[in-house]
């Protein structure tokens, strides 16, 4: 069982093929891969059968937080996944996550029974479990590839590509396959570090017309699922217009 928390700014982009391809090669110098490399991320997003937690969520307060369980690949019932509580706070992203088998895990969303006592995240989760009452919501994966800085470990990178989700089956074993959120050619980048982004990277981000956008994966899919799919469409349209 491992502990692990992150603080940090992160920042969104959709890229169209022409801006990550530019984006690859202007940064080529400066950022590597980090040695996973390549890699598909699984997760599951609990709510409520009202989908509470990603109605507020989208109401952009400066306090969000939501329950998720993640894998790297799809996991058996003994392999090792990551139940994490992330939280947004006037900007700062706060993740709080333990490592636990996935039937260990699944059982304790499940209970709300805590299986490992006066440890704090623990305590956390199981704070959270007993304030909503929580179901298995959205299956939803990428393929990400993270990427970062020689000179400034501190200061990171992820493409996503192939977001893909559905609201049946919601289990990680069950494969990773699910309907597409973006386009084929589309890509989504995200920067995180602990305060501003770098001089030389913004600029990079300028030469190619790459702009921030208020993209939630979890968030566009249930706008897309209540009615928003015009909004959706149109950031897409802009996107795809640089």
């Amino acid at each position: 069982m491992t502990q692990m928390v992150f603080n940090r700014y992160e920042k969104k982009y959709l890229l169209t093929e022409k801006q990550y391809e530019g984006l690859l090669e202007a940064m080529k110098d400066s950022m590597h891969e980090d040695m996973y490399g390549l890699t598909s991320i699984c997760n599951i997003y609990y709510d409520t059968s009202s989908w509470l937690l990603i109605r507020r969520s989208i109401e952009k307060t400066d306090y969000k937080e939501k329950l998720r369980l993640r894998s790297y690949g799809i996991p058996s019932a003994d392999s090792m996944v990551f139940l994490e509580i992330k939280k947004k706070v006037f900007g700062i992203v706060n993740k709080r996550r333990v490592s636990m088998p996935l039937k260990e895990a699944c059982e304790f969303v499940k209970t709300g029974i805590n299986p490992h006592g006066e440890q704090q995240i623990f305590q956390e989760i199981e704070s959270f479990l007993r304030r909503y009452p929580l179901r298995p919501a959205l299956y939803l994966a990428y393929d990400r590839t993270a990427y970062v800085c020689e000179k400034d470990p501190d200061f990171r990178l992820t493409i996503d590509h192939r977001i893909r989700y559905r609201t049946e089956d919601v289990r990680l074993e069950d494969g990773d396959e699910g309907k597409e959120l973006l386009p084929g050619n589309m890509y989504l980048l995200e920067t995180k570090n602990a305060g501003a982004t770098p001089a030389w990277f913004a600029g990079i981000l300028a030469s190619l017309k790459i702009r921030p956008v208020r993209f939630s994966k979890y968030g566009s899919i249930y706008k897309n699922m209540t009615g928003g799919e015009k909004m959706f469409r149109s950031l897409i349209a802009a996107v795809s217009q640089e």
